[in-house]
């Protein structure tokens, strides 16, 4: 009696470990202060001071190479909508002016989020190229 039951919750458990979880998304976790490295597949200027801030409270802030911005965002898993609402508005030179408006015009085309295997954040669209390629800022 005990053998045909104990073969009975073999089965059952050796079937239950064969289901797949494929179907779930990574979690990415966004909060903390990213440099960007690259803007519409373009590399930034080296030592410029573009980088972005997620909140936990979904609030989204930087420098997007000459000035500041402020805007909110929304993630759910993989998806990412980036809103950006206001900037500074300080001239700088062009080539920073130039990579600024590369940042600010990527940051509304941002569907979805991965990492790269050597960490990076990976903010794409949804044809999946690459609009902001972002590494963790360490504080």
């Amino acid at each position: 009696m005990i053998k045909p039951i104990f073969t009975a919750c073999l089965v059952i458990f050796g079937l239950s470990a064969c289901q797949s979880n494929s179907h779930q998304a990574e979690e990415i976790n966004l909060i903390g202060n990213w440099y960007v490295e690259s803007a519409l597949s373009e590399a930034v200027i080296n030592h410029s001071p573009a980088e972005i801030t997620f909140a936990a409270d979904g609030k989204l802030s930087g420098n997007n190479s000459c000035n500041q911005f402020f805007g909110e965002y929304e993630q759910q898993e993989n998806q990412l909508t980036l809103s950006p609402a206001g900037s500074s508005m300080m001239a700088c030179v062009d080539v920073l002016m130039k990579q600024e408006q590369r940042v600010m015009k990527a940051m509304p085309l941002v569907t979805n989020i991965k990492t790269s295997k050597s960490g990076k954040l990976l903010l794409k669209s949804d044809e999946g190229a690459n609009l902001l390629v972002l590494s963790k800022k360490e504080d």
